[in-house]
Protein backbone atom coordinates (compact mmCIF):
# COMPACT_ATOMS: atom_id res chain seq x y z
CA UNK A 1 0.00 0.00 0.00
CA UNK A 2 1.24 3.67 -0.83
CA UNK A 3 2.01 6.59 1.81
CA UNK A 4 -1.29 8.13 1.27
CA UNK A 5 -3.83 8.00 3.63
CA UNK A 6 -5.88 4.66 3.66
CA UNK A 7 -9.24 5.79 2.61
CA UNK A 8 -11.86 3.12 5.08
CA UNK A 9 -15.86 3.34 4.52
CA UNK A 10 -18.88 1.73 5.95
CA UNK A 11 -18.08 -1.34 4.36
CA UNK A 12 -14.82 -2.06 5.84
CA UNK A 13 -14.92 -5.02 8.60
CA UNK A 14 -11.24 -4.14 9.68
CA UNK A 15 -7.63 -4.20 8.85
CA UNK A 16 -5.42 -7.95 8.41
CA UNK A 17 -2.07 -7.98 8.23
CA UNK A 18 0.38 -11.16 7.78
CA UNK A 19 3.30 -12.02 10.60
CA UNK A 20 6.58 -14.11 9.53
CA UNK A 21 6.52 -16.50 12.32
CA UNK A 22 4.11 -17.50 15.26
CA UNK A 23 6.86 -15.42 18.00
CA UNK A 24 5.82 -12.47 16.19
CA UNK A 25 2.28 -12.87 15.83
CA UNK A 26 2.17 -13.31 19.51
CA UNK A 27 4.16 -10.25 20.23
CA UNK A 28 2.27 -8.29 17.71
CA UNK A 29 -0.89 -9.77 19.81
CA UNK A 30 0.60 -8.34 22.86
CA UNK A 31 1.14 -5.14 21.43
CA UNK A 32 -2.31 -4.64 20.29
CA UNK A 33 -3.27 -5.86 23.37
CA UNK A 34 -1.50 -3.15 25.74
CA UNK A 35 -2.43 -0.58 23.09
CA UNK A 36 -6.31 -1.27 24.50
CA UNK A 37 -7.86 -2.79 20.96
CA UNK A 38 -10.35 -4.99 22.22
CA UNK A 39 -11.81 -5.94 18.79
CA UNK A 40 -9.20 -8.10 16.91
CA UNK A 41 -7.98 -11.90 16.77
CA UNK A 42 -5.58 -13.66 15.18
CA UNK A 43 -5.18 -16.79 12.87
CA UNK A 44 -2.95 -19.21 12.49
CA UNK A 45 -2.74 -23.27 10.93
CA UNK A 46 -1.85 -24.36 14.49
CA UNK A 47 -2.61 -23.78 18.07
CA UNK A 48 0.07 -21.39 19.74
CA UNK A 49 1.02 -21.70 22.82
CA UNK A 50 0.23 -18.57 24.87
CA UNK A 51 -1.96 -17.04 22.90
CA UNK A 52 -4.86 -16.40 25.08
CA UNK A 53 -2.61 -14.67 27.61
CA UNK A 54 -0.95 -12.34 24.91
CA UNK A 55 -4.65 -11.52 23.75
CA UNK A 56 -6.24 -10.58 27.32
CA UNK A 57 -8.67 -13.53 26.62
CA UNK A 58 -10.53 -14.95 29.87
CA UNK A 59 -10.92 -18.14 30.84
CA UNK A 60 -13.87 -20.31 28.63
CA UNK A 61 -16.93 -20.55 29.85
CA UNK A 62 -17.14 -24.08 28.55
CA UNK A 63 -16.04 -26.17 31.89
CA UNK A 64 -19.27 -24.66 33.39
CA UNK A 65 -21.67 -25.97 30.57
CA UNK A 66 -20.10 -29.28 29.92
CA UNK A 67 -20.23 -29.61 34.06
CA UNK A 68 -23.92 -28.54 34.08
CA UNK A 69 -24.90 -30.67 31.48
CA UNK A 70 -23.04 -33.46 32.91
CA UNK A 71 -24.80 -32.77 36.22
CA UNK A 72 -28.13 -32.14 34.42
CA UNK A 73 -27.02 -35.90 33.34
CA UNK A 74 -26.64 -37.22 36.31
CA UNK A 75 -29.99 -35.82 38.07
CA UNK A 76 -32.47 -36.82 35.18
CA UNK A 77 -30.98 -40.85 35.16
CA UNK A 78 -31.34 -41.06 38.78
CA UNK A 79 -34.64 -39.16 38.99
CA UNK A 80 -36.10 -41.18 36.46
CA UNK A 81 -35.04 -44.24 37.37
CA UNK A 82 -35.89 -43.68 41.10
CA UNK A 83 -39.67 -42.43 39.36
CA UNK A 84 -39.66 -45.45 37.34
CA UNK A 85 -38.78 -48.38 40.18
CA UNK A 86 -40.65 -46.67 42.79
CA UNK A 87 -43.68 -44.78 41.48
CA UNK A 88 -44.39 -46.23 37.86
CA UNK A 89 -43.93 -49.80 37.87
CA UNK A 90 -42.73 -50.80 41.55
CA UNK A 91 -41.61 -54.32 41.40
CA UNK A 92 -40.08 -56.01 44.73
CA UNK A 93 -37.34 -58.44 43.10
CA UNK A 94 -35.65 -60.86 45.39
CA UNK A 95 -36.20 -59.42 48.88
CA UNK A 96 -34.89 -55.82 47.20
CA UNK A 97 -35.98 -52.46 47.81
CA UNK A 98 -37.98 -50.36 45.69
CA UNK A 99 -34.97 -47.77 45.30
CA UNK A 100 -31.61 -49.28 44.80
CA UNK A 101 -29.20 -47.08 43.25
CA UNK A 102 -26.45 -49.98 43.19
CA UNK A 103 -28.19 -51.24 40.51
CA UNK A 104 -28.88 -47.38 38.96
CA UNK A 105 -25.18 -46.42 38.43
CA UNK A 106 -24.24 -47.67 35.25
CA UNK A 107 -27.46 -45.88 33.34
CA UNK A 108 -26.67 -42.54 35.54
CA UNK A 109 -23.32 -42.32 34.59
CA UNK A 110 -23.79 -42.79 31.11
CA UNK A 111 -26.57 -40.35 30.87
CA UNK A 112 -24.06 -37.55 33.11
CA UNK A 113 -21.59 -38.39 29.95
CA UNK A 114 -23.91 -37.87 27.14
CA UNK A 115 -25.57 -34.58 28.37
CA UNK A 116 -21.55 -33.38 29.28
CA UNK A 117 -21.02 -34.28 25.82
CA UNK A 118 -23.69 -32.45 24.32
CA UNK A 119 -23.12 -29.74 26.61
CA UNK A 120 -19.68 -29.71 25.54
CA UNK A 121 -20.83 -29.50 21.21
CA UNK A 122 -23.61 -27.29 21.45
CA UNK A 123 -21.77 -24.63 24.12
CA UNK A 124 -19.02 -24.65 21.98
CA UNK A 125 -21.16 -23.93 18.58
CA UNK A 126 -22.85 -21.46 20.49
CA UNK A 127 -19.89 -19.46 22.01
CA UNK A 128 -17.81 -19.85 18.72
CA UNK A 129 -20.85 -18.63 16.81
CA UNK A 130 -21.03 -21.55 14.40
CA UNK A 131 -22.23 -22.57 12.07
CA UNK A 132 -20.88 -19.48 10.26
CA UNK A 133 -21.39 -20.28 6.40
CA UNK A 134 -19.84 -16.22 5.40
CA UNK A 135 -17.14 -14.14 6.80
CA UNK A 136 -15.22 -11.53 5.18
CA UNK A 137 -11.81 -12.95 5.31
CA UNK A 138 -13.06 -15.65 2.98
CA UNK A 139 -12.51 -13.50 0.05
CA UNK A 140 -9.04 -12.44 0.96
CA UNK A 141 -6.60 -14.46 -1.38
CA UNK A 142 -3.52 -14.11 0.61
CA UNK A 143 -5.72 -15.42 4.06
CA UNK A 144 -5.85 -19.33 2.25
CA UNK A 145 -2.42 -19.34 3.45
CA UNK A 146 -3.64 -19.48 7.02
CA UNK A 147 -4.49 -23.28 6.86
CA UNK A 148 -0.32 -24.49 6.01
CA UNK A 149 1.82 -21.62 6.97
CA UNK A 150 0.69 -18.24 7.46
CA UNK A 151 0.49 -16.14 10.52
CA UNK A 152 -2.35 -13.34 10.43
CA UNK A 153 -3.59 -10.47 13.06
CA UNK A 154 -7.05 -8.63 11.96
CA UNK A 155 -7.90 -5.53 13.76
CA UNK A 156 -12.01 -5.00 12.92
CA UNK A 157 -13.37 -1.58 12.48
CA UNK A 158 -16.24 -1.53 15.04
CA UNK A 159 -13.23 -0.91 18.33
CA UNK A 160 -13.81 2.06 18.78
CA UNK A 161 -9.81 2.98 18.94
CA UNK A 162 -9.92 2.16 15.21
CA UNK A 163 -8.34 4.96 12.78
CA UNK A 164 -6.93 3.02 9.69
CA UNK A 165 -4.36 4.86 8.97
CA UNK A 166 -3.02 4.52 12.33
CA UNK A 167 -4.26 0.69 12.63
CA UNK A 168 -2.02 0.55 9.80
CA UNK A 169 0.98 2.09 10.76
CA UNK A 170 1.06 -0.19 13.68
CA UNK A 171 0.80 -3.33 12.44
CA UNK A 172 3.63 -2.02 10.31
CA UNK A 173 5.54 -1.24 13.21
CA UNK A 174 5.09 -4.49 14.72
CA UNK A 175 6.53 -6.32 11.78
CA UNK A 176 3.29 -7.14 9.61
CA UNK A 177 3.45 -7.41 5.83
CA UNK A 178 0.93 -8.09 3.23
CA UNK A 179 -1.79 -5.21 5.12
CA UNK A 180 -5.07 -5.56 3.40
CA UNK A 181 -8.29 -3.68 4.25
CA UNK A 182 -11.10 -6.64 4.37
CA UNK A 183 -14.21 -5.17 2.78
CA UNK A 184 -17.72 -6.42 4.56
Amino acid sequence: MSNNKIKTSVETFGILAEFSSPSTLMKAAEQVRDKGYQYFDVFSPFPVHGMDSAMGLKASKLPWIVFVGGMFGLVFGLVLQWWVATTAYPMVISGKPLFSYQAFVPITFELMVLFAAFGAVFGMLVLNGLPRHYHPLFKITSFLSVTSHGFFLMIECKDKQFNSDQVHGELKSYGGYNIEIVKD
